[in-house]
């Protein structure tokens, strides 16, 4: 058990702290390439969605039947739909419209200019709050993925990296435009994306070190929800804002296909190497 809990740490770690990449895009540049970032979201939204579909709620339902497995997979749907309603949604502010705002208010005076700039940090600091909400149950995810095996929570992780870079950029753009540190921009976005973590270490003491292979398999399924929903709540629409709908589907696509394909892949070499060990054996 503690070894699963270190490699869903080290995961959970990978995964989270993207929103640091997603920081060095605002204070290395003068404004992050959205379009790019559009194209990543579309990417692992297709990720996501294999992992959900083809990954978790099949095995799922391959394993405890389809109404069971059905049953689990929309339960963790309404969870995660219940837990979004208290959460704020993370935006990203191009820097042109930052740096128009600030121009409007160092034509009305310098105290318009600090007023605007406590608005916009304060906005930041809640942004760091609901991704670091988000985060959470993420990190949930990749543990029980673990514990299923470790191709499950590499690829949760893969996914929700790709995902967090652009939370990183909401976090760290409208601090750095309020402080004009890039210290602080960064920091806020590596500490909103230390929450992934923290959900492993509070559910690996909260699960028993044994836990039902149904229960276990159930549990799976509703992860597949929870990503599914984040997903096409969260994720697609960015991807549309960001890079257009059409780039955005084929991202989507590609993605899917990649992923298919490292499944595939993965499914064969462990589908080998049981045929071996029989032979052995």
């Amino acid at each position: 058990m503690e070894s699963q809990v270190l490699v869903a740490l080290a995961l959970s770690l990978v995964g989270g702290l993207s929103t640091s990449l997603g920081a060095l895009f605002v204070i290395v540049n003068k404004a992050p390439n959205l379009k790019m970032l559009g194209l990543l979201q579309g990417f692992a939204a297709g990720l996501m969605l294999s992992i959900s579909f083809l990954d978790l709620a099949h095995n799922a339902i391959n394993s405890i039947g389809f109404l069971k497995g059905n049953i689990w997979f929309f339960a963790g749907v309404l969870f995660f739909a219940l837990v979004v309603n208290f959460i704020p949604e993370p935006t990203v502010v191009p820097q042109s419209e930052t740096d128009k705002k600030m121009t409007e208010d160092e034509g009305s005076g310098k105290d318009m200019m600090k007023k605007h700039r406590r608005q916009v940090f304060f906005s930041g600091i809640i942004t760091a709050v609901g991704i670091s909400l988000h985060n959470f149950p993420e990190g949930m995810a990749v543990f029980l993925g673990s514990i299923k095996g470790l191709r499950v929570g590499v690829n949760l992780a893969l996914a929700i990296a790709l995902h967090n870079i652009p939370e990183g950029v909401a976090v760290a753009l409208p601090v750095y435009f309020a402080t004009n540190s890039k210290w602080q921009a960064f920091k806020l976005a590596t500490l909103s994306g230390l929450a992934e973590p923290l959900g492993v270490i509070i559910v690996a003491y909260l699960f028993p070190s044994s836990l039902n292979p149904e229960i276990l398999e159930g549990l799976l399924g509703a992860v597949g929800g929870v990503m599914a929903f984040l997903t096409l709540h969260e994720m697609l629409p960015l991807a549309f804002d960001y890079a257009g709908q059409k780039q955005a589907v084929k991202a989507v696509f590609f993605g899917m296909a990649f992923m298919s394909a490292r499944l595939g892949f993965a499914s064969r070499i462990i589908g080998d190497e049981l045929c071996l060990a029989g032979t052995k054996a």
